[in-house]
């Protein structure tokens, strides 16, 4: 795991941070609809895939791979890693896994689908063991074509953004699926989150 410590006298958004951080503590979310036609006409499986392409957006800009270390400094990591959600049926409850991020595709789905064979039937919270401290968390509901989702975390010095999708649908010939994005504005604005909108939404047309 490599990173870069920020100096924060010299940082550009030092007193934005600081704002967001202690004067107006602030974490936000937004919830957009985005088209997977591409990749369910190409048959890609939907969430590995998903997954591979929020880890390529997020570690395309690095307003979302800062975090505060457990020594208190604010650094940010050179590459984050997607840690996931797995449903147990038969016990109603998740487990939560993690695949090494690689900008191949095809090779992050075979490592995705090493993780599941080996940790996927293992029910228990930390179902694969020495996750790293340079990982972002998704979660997946797909009982729900929910219109708005937010997740209510303690205190303000979490500052990975966290990924939320849901049940997708067919609407005019066209499939969407929601996503809700939720981050902590002292690190990300509005216009961050909209640039990885967008440019998740040409990745999955392209893919």
């Amino acid at each position: 795991m490599e990173y870069r410590i920020i100096d924060l006298e010299h940082w550009k958004r030092r007193e934005y941070f600081e704002h967001y951080r202690q004067a107006v503590p602030c974490i936000y979310s937004m919830t957009v609809q985005v088209d997977i036609t591409n990749i369910r006409q190409k048959g890609y499986k939907l969430y590995p895939t998903m997954l591979y392409c929020l880890a390529t957006q997020v570690n395309r800009h690095e307003e979302f791979r800062m975090n505060i270390r457990p020594g208190g400094q604010l650094v940010c990591y050179d590459v984050l890693h997607p840690s996931y959600t797995v449903f147990h049926r038969e016990s109603e409850t998740f487990s939560s896994l993690w695949t090494l991020y690689t900008p191949d595709h095809p090779a992050f789905c075979r490592r995705y689908a090493q993780d599941q064979q080996e940790f996927g039937a293992i029910q228990k919270l930390e179902a694969k063991p020495g996750q790293p401290e340079n990982v972002f968390n998704v979660s997946m509901l797909p009982w729900a074509a929910f219109q708005g989702f937010h997740l209510q975390t303690q205190g303000f010095d979490y500052l990975l953004p966290i990924f939320t999708m849901g049940r997708f649908q067919q609407k005019e010939g066209r499939c969407w699926l929601p996503l809700a994005i939720q981050v902590h504005h002292g690190v990300c604005d509005g216009f961050h989150v909209c640039r990885l909108v967008e440019e998740l939404q040409d990745q999955l047309e392209s893919l």
